[in-house]
């Protein structure tokens, strides 16, 4: 190894973890952590301010679910009247509302009339699941369920719920954002209210985040001020062939 190379390697190696460290909290594929509380920022900070980043766009997340959930509903042929819409999240964590504010005006695009039900939950499953089941409760005329969240936790606690309340698969279109609960759904075969999921790839950001670093280092290419990485909608038909890991 080069005099140079060698004072490259460490650097490399910081700069990966670096921008790796700077995009952990854009995943939302826990529960807690960066999807549960956000750090305060004092003073007015401008884009041009902020440290690239190396991601998921939690807006084009967002936008994914809105419209998957309208192709779902669509397809079961349902009445708007008698459809409800369950948007969970932790309404303290911005980019929760980010993705849940998107996949609204994404929805609304091709579905109008449906009325959508604000559920504020600790973004866990069992916590979903509880502000969910008294949401049921307290609309017992719907008779069919539009769900997405911050994240797969939410969704599947929805799914939950309704379930439990005697909901039939065929009249939820749940739409979850992370696939890695989604595919629990899918792996015994059964029908699941859990109609489709946006697989969050941690690999691809971390091949996105190697390949920019290399690009400075090696050609002097600047880092882009944002950059993201590609996502999937995968179902029951496809998770295991996009490489959806479910432990």
């Amino acid at each position: 190894m080069s005099a140079v190379r060698a004072r490259l390697f460490p650097a490399a190696v910081l700069g990966i973890a670096t921008v790796l460290s700077l995009t952990a909290c854009s995943t939302g594929q826990t529960s807690g952590g960066a999807d549960t509380k956000a750090a305060p920022v004092s003073g007015k900070i401008s884009k041009g301010d902020l440290v690239p980043r190396i991601g998921f766009s939690g807006q084009q997340m967002g936008q994914q679910v809105g419209r998957r959930a309208a192709q779902e509903f669509q397809k079961a042929g349902w009445n708007p009247a008698d459809t409800r819409i369950i948007s969970a999240w932790q309404q303290d964590v911005t980019v929760c509302g980010d993705r849940v504010n998107a996949a609204k005006d994404a929805f609304e695009q091709t579905v109008q009339g449906v009325q959508n039900i604000d559920v504020a939950t600790d973004n866990t499953p069992t916590g979903a699941q509880d502000k969910v089941a008294a949401t049921i409760t307290a609309n017992p005329g719907v008779k069919h369920w539009v769900v997405w969240g911050c994240n797969d936790e939410n969704v599947q606690g929805a799914v939950t719920a309704l379930q439990n309340a005697s909901v039939t698969p065929d009249n939820i279109d749940g739409v979850g954002l992370g696939a890695y609960l989604a595919c629990k759904n899918w792996q015994s075969g059964k029908p699941s209210g859990m109609k489709a999921a946006l697989f969050i790839n941690g690999k691809d950001v971390g091949a996105l985040s190697v390949q920019t670093l290399f690009d400075k280092l090696k050609n002097g290419k600047d880092f882009p001020q944002e950059a993201f990485a590609p996502t999937k909608m995968v179902d029951s038909t496809d998770w295991q062939s996009s490489g959806v890991s479910c432990s």
